[in-house]
């Protein structure tokens, strides 16, 4: 549950959510993702700092928020902007294995559940809305709610993906093999 994201999104739509002046910072490090999972407010730029002495090229083909930062050595990085919402695959076309997740929300309301599951959201408005709870490697739960809430709220989520998910590389053609086994 540590890897889940719960945040909630009032009917009213709330208060808008304003990117800092800074970029975040989703770092390649030992052939990975760090942090695998960011979550952003809508119109935020991230910068892709590689701290390998291999090369990387950092890409993603989710929809609004596609985007090729092509290959880059050991350095400061590259940067995207997401400027629409929603959950961002971040893959390096280099290395099948690496993968990473950005969540642009436009909401402030989000929580990381602890080891037990249980997370708490403050400062929530009055009113309905959309709580949503996602893991990478289950689908999506979303539901209606009414804050606030006499009970506390209970939410099913189920684990069914491989970590690694099937994926094609930055041309919509398979990774090689030689590139698969390489990447111990």
């Amino acid at each position: 549950m540590r890897q889940a994201f719960v945040w909630f999104v009032p009917a009213s739509g709330g208060a808008p959510t304003r990117p800092p002046a800074t970029p975040f910072l989703m770092t390649t490090r030992e052939k990975q993702f760090v942090p695998r999972v960011l979550t952003v407010p809508k119109g935020s730029r991230v910068r892709f700092p590689n701290e390998d002495v291999i090369l990387h090229n950092v890409f993603s083909v989710s929809g609004e928020n596609s985007f090729d930062l092509g290959l880059y050595r050991k350095g400061p990085g590259k940067e995207q902007k997401f400027d629409e919402t929603g959950l961002v695959r971040v893959f390096c076309n280099v290395h099948h294995s690496m993968v990473g997740y950005v969540l642009v929300l436009d909401s402030p309301y989000v929580a990381t559940p602890g080891v037990d599951g249980h997370f708490v959201l403050t400062g929530l408005p009055r009113g309905p809305g959309r709580l949503t709870v996602w893991h990478e490697q289950g689908e999506p739960t979303t539901m209606e709610v009414q804050v606030p809430r006499a009970e506390p709220l209970t939410a099913r989520l189920e684990i069914v993906r491989p970590r690694i998910p099937p994926h094609l590389n930055k041309a919509g053609k398979t990774y090689s093999t030689r590139d698969r086994y390489n990447q111990r």
